[in-house]
């Protein structure tokens, strides 16, 4: 998802929802004794709805609140297609699928938080934008801007403030492609690196984390099924590279791990807890005062 400083809310069965007036009231009340942006992370599994809330969020709190919101995406952050292929030859194929920690620009996105935290009225920041139908950024002139000042910045992302793992944890495969393509954890042992020693970096600018808790690790293949048709119908301008039944089984297979540690994890650790259905309706939430 592009960012955007004054989302428009989607048609989606939450967009009226009582649970986002819930949820952007208790933001906007979070953000009332601060002097500067409040930052705001969002995770949730793929598939779950996490962009559409961010830019619902968004828009309640523009319109309601007068809060001049942003949204930034952990996937505008990815690296370039060659620096990923680069990691793909020197530490492990599997890293040849972007998503996992350790295929993103951390430092870009440390960079942008903390930029985009200091815009001052009449000032403007050029953010990364990352095309998935062409597997690349896109060249800077054609970045988005945000203007300033802000008063919100949500920042969403399927691991955003996802803890690591043990090394026990590792040490079992959880799934097929692990098995077999990484029978050593080479791969997903690199990867928990990442998110213990790097990240950090990035998910320690986030203030309050919100997280989508779903059903059962079954509705990301689900809805994952669903995206892939919605894109197969608004294939236009931008034709994307679509994915037969078992090649989507193997991609979110690169995500199961760190999606159940999120599932059995964050609903103590986060700041909000926003349980949704299996038809993406918001059902409960938990906040934290």
């Amino acid at each position: 998802m592009s960012p955007t400083s004054r989302a428009q809310p989607p048609a989606q069965p939450w967009t009226e929802s009582p649970g986002i007036v819930r949820l952007g009231d208790w933001v906007a009340a979070e953000r009332r004794p601060l002097d500067r942006p409040l930052i705001v992370g969002i995770n949730g599994a793929q598939g779950s709805g996490k962009s559409t809330l961010a830019r619902t969020l968004a828009h309640y709190l523009n319109q309601v609140h007068g809060l001049h919101t942003a949204v930034l995406g952990l996937d505008d952050l990815y690296l370039t297609h060659r620096e990923r292929q680069r990691l793909a030859r020197d530490v492990h194929p599997l890293l040849q699928t972007r998503g996992v920690p350790g295929t993103h620009d951390v430092a870009l996105g440390v960079s942008l938080l903390e930029r985009l935290s200091g815009l001052e009225s009449g000032d403007s920041l050029a953010v990364p934008r990352f095309f998935k139908s062409i597997d690349d950024r896109a060249p800077e002139r054609d970045w988005p801007s945000l203007s300033g000042p802000l008063d919100v910045i949500l920042f969403e992302g399927w691991c955003v403030g996802t803890p690591a793992q043990t090394a026990a944890e590792l040490s079992r495969p959880v799934n097929p492609l692990e098995r077999d393509e990484d029978p050593d954890a080479r791969w997903r042992g690199w990867v928990n690196e990442q998110l213990a020693n790097v990240y950090p970096a990035l998910f320690t600018r986030i203030d309050r984390l919100v997280y989508l808790q779903i059903p059962d690790f079954g509705c990301v293949l689900r809805w994952r099924r669903q995206q892939e048709a919605g894109n197969a119908r608004e294939q236009t301008q931008q034709p994307q590279r679509l994915m037969d039944a078992a090649a989507l089984r193997r991609f979110v297979q690169h995500y199961e791990r760190l999606t159940r540690h999120a599932m059995a994890t964050l609903p103590s650790q986060a700041d909000a807890t926003v349980r949704i259905g299996a038809r993406h309706r918001i059902l409960g939430m938990q906040l934290k005062d």
